[in-house]
């Protein structure tokens, strides 16, 4: 077994990024569009109706900014590891630098499952929407080519058989690994376009639904506990914030970018917390119109509040328009998840912990082309054959932890670390970063034990591959005498 020194060894914080070069392209406003593309999904559209139905009432606006302020600590945590550490790998290299080789391998494993199950989870929605919008316009699908073979369909002619592959989910996890690969700045452009379509569809929302908004189903803004804790009242706001707190997870992909950004000290602060706060914004204004033309009671078991919404307007089209925002949501999301993927890979090759093939970039669009074609066959796979919508808690516990350790590392860093150079630095001490692990660990708690298993199980086969292979490779251990 490795010795307490080989797993701890760290890495310097300014440690040469490498032969392999990605592209420096990206500026603050590329960024904010990534944070926003990868964090403002289909979620605004459940689970707003969810959790004002189930938990807080018209008070679920306070449920989003107290959601934001929990995740603002982490984001104010990565914005200063990003501004001294600039480079691919996000969490997986802060935490290299901060905690050691052992704990990198495993936050930088943990993020292969995040973003990989979120991309396939992701995908398979797509797919479902995408269809049921081109139906609507007389374009149809066979059945068995939108679903996997362990699920099953209803034909035409009523028989019920097993799916053979879920084919359009392939197609854009295709589509977008193909674009990646071309290039940032050229993917980066796609997602920005994505990004206001996307807005401009929640816009359309909230102006045309605003004059709908009764102010009689505001009262009571904060309804009455029931006797059970987390049905409405306070402890019902504060469950609600769990709830949407997933509809923040996404900016922190982000940071996964330092490295093909041309001022990575100055404008990733800048992508990270900015996009926050767009986020933020955009989930206040559409939860209190949602809130005022549907009454929450009106919400409960309801799978459509939005639709119901809007049926209480004359707008009709609206209907057409949120599934395409839906849509431009997913695919934006897509977009970010499989370029963070590309780019801890990316990372983690590069510091001889994985093969050096995943760290080869292409020579003439210099993007590691490679873990671009990997993850497009796992994740295509994953997606056209097993039906992966019961792992989306992986993603958020994944995350979680990310966000986790990158809090701690900025304790830790300011201690062992304390003359480098931050151009942006967390204020009050150590209470944000300790703000931050502590609400992380509060929402990683409420989750299933199933959700933990399957994270335990993952992290025993990381293991295997670590101490089979990782330590043995690793670029520090060759440094070591």
């Amino acid at each position: 077994m490795a010795g307490a020194s080989e797993l701890f060894r760290r890495k310097a914080i300014d440690a040469p990024a490498g032969p392999e070069k990605l592209k420096r392209v990206l500026g603050s406003g590329h960024l904010i569009a990534l944070g926003i593309g990868c964090t403002i999904g289909a979620g605004l559209f459940s689970l707003t109706g969810i959790a004002a139905a189930e938990n807080a009432g018209p008070a679920v606006v306070l449920s989003y900014i107290i959601a934001a302020i929990a995740c603002g600590f982490a984001a104010l945590c990565y914005s200063e590891l990003a501004s001294m550490i600039p480079v691919s790998g996000s969490a997986y290299t802060y935490a290299y630098v901060a905690f050691g080789e052992f704990v990198a391998w495993i936050i930088g494993w943990d993020l292969v499952l995040e973003y990989t199950v979120g991309a396939a989870t992701v995908s398979v929605s797509w797919s479902s929407y995408v269809t049921s919008l081109l139906a609507g316009h007389g374009i149809t699908f066979s059945p068995r080519l939108t679903a996997s073979p362990f699920e099953t369909v209803t034909l035409a002619d009523g028989s019920v058989v097993h799916g053979i592959a879920n084919l359009p989910a392939v197609l854009i996890i295709v589509f977008i690994s193909l674009l990646l690969i071309r290039g940032v700045s050229e993917s980066a452009r796609v997602n920005a376009a994505i990004v206001v379509i996307k807005l401009a569809v929640i816009a359309a929302v909230i102006c045309f639904g605003l004059p709908y908004v009764s102010m009689a189903n505001y009262h009571p803004f904060i309804p009455d506990n029931t006797g059970t804790f987390g049905h409405f009242g306070w402890s019902g706001i504060m469950r609600a914030a769990g709830t949407v707190f997933f509809a923040y997870i996404g900016f922190d992909a982000v940071s996964t970018a330092a490295q093909e950004t041309r001022n990575p000290s100055r404008d990733m602060p800048i992508g990270i917390i900015g996009s926050l706060v767009v986020c933020v914004t955009v989930y206040v204004a559409f939860s209190l119109v949602l809130t005022g033309i549907v009454n929450y009671h009106d919400m409960i078991g309801d799978a459509a509040p939005v639709a119901t919404a809007i049926d209480r307007t004359p707008f009709g089209w609206l209907k057409i328009l949120v599934k395409l925002g839906i849509v431009c949501g997913f695919t934006s999301v897509l977009l970010v998840l499989l370029m963070g993927q590309s780019r801890v890979f990316f990372a983690m090759s590069r510091d001889g912990l994985l093969p050096a093939i995943f760290s080869r970039t292409h020579r003439r669009f210099q993007t590691p082309w490679l873990s671009n074609l990997f993850f497009m066959c796992l994740t295509s796979m994953l997606c056209a054959f097993l039906p992966i919508s019961e792992l989306g808690h992986m993603t958020s516990i994944g995350t979680l932890l990310a966000f986790l350790l990158v809090c701690a590392g900025v304790i830790v860093l300011r201690r062992t670390a304390p003359e480098q150079v931050r151009r942006f630095k967390v204020p009050g001490g150590d209470i944000i970063p300790s703000l931050g692990i502590l609400s992380c660990l509060v929402v990683m708690l409420s989750l299933d034990v199933l959700t933990w298993v399957r994270l335990v199980v993952w992290l025993v086969i990381g293991l295997v591959i670590y101490f089979a292979y990782s330590r043995h490779h690793s670029l520090e251990a060759k440094k070591a005498p």
